[in-house]
């Protein structure tokens, strides 16, 4: 990592030895870290536009998951969701408010930072677009944007990883497991339903009615496959 321009990584978390712990794990592994004991707190450091963040689902003055949901209207950064439910209805209902990955407590701090490194490795700069339909959808492969009739689409990372994993094997049906092993990028703990409430999430972003999609069609009983034109196929 270049040290001269650490990445930046704000934890939002009530709990005073969990904190400490991540700020020592961030901090070893070069991160530039910031800490909020509470939501509000987080609303406001969210600000300085981290990199990512590390948010405590069940926090002292406001819901993790309608913080979550409020960062995701004015940012486009990786999210980590950290809490003690364990349950797939808690995780589907994490995805749903705008979470890119789930971390159960009690958990492993090196296993915490692989995913805080796989997270940031997938953030670029440079502009290496695929065109799409005509030009209606255009994806910026290294840079997380997307446009739809010009227009800027605001997803998460993860529904942006979804969707150029997508249209890269547009020519094969994925099933959900496969689409879990390919955005994710190492050993996550997901479930066929989490992949369904990205997709779900990312179809509303970009298709003008979902019952008729125009990108994203699903194969019932396989997976999902990617049937928009590639402009230079």
């Amino acid at each position: 990592m270049d040290k001269s321009d650490p990445k930046k990584v704000l934890v939002i978390e009530d709990e005073d030895k969990i904190r400490e712990i991540l700020s020592v794990y961030l901090n070893k592994e070069g991160y530039a870290c910031t800490v909020a004991h509470n939501g509000e707190e987080g609303m406001r450091l969210v600000c300085g536009h981290p990199d990512l963040v590390i948010l405590d689902l069940m926090l002292p003055d406001m819901d993790g998951e309608d913080i979550c949901k409020r960062i995701r209207e004015d940012y486009n950064v990786p999210i980590i969701m950290l809490t003690a439910k364990s349950g797939e209805p808690d995780k589907l209902k994490g995805f749903s408010s705008g979470a890119d990955d789930y971390v159960v407590k009690p958990f492993s701090p090196r296993e915490l930072m692989a995913r805080v490194k796989a997270h940031l490795s997938r953030t670029g700069t440079r502009k290496d677009f695929i065109s799409i339909n005509g030009g209606r959808l255009i994806v910026y492969k290294n840079s997380f944007e997307v446009t739809l009739d010009t227009a800027p689409v605001s997803l998460t990372p993860t529904e942006f990883r979804l969707l150029k994993i997508l249209i890269e094997n547009r020519r094969t049906v994925l099933t959900r497991n496969q689409l879990l092993d390919l955005v994710q990028g190492y050993d996550f703990e997901g479930t066929d339903r989490a992949v369904d409430a990205h997709v779900k999430n990312l179809r509303q972003k970009i298709e003008k009615d979902t019952r008729t999609p125009e990108f994203i069609k699903t194969i019932y009983g396989v997976g999902y496959r990617f049937i928009g034109t590639v402009d230079e196929d």
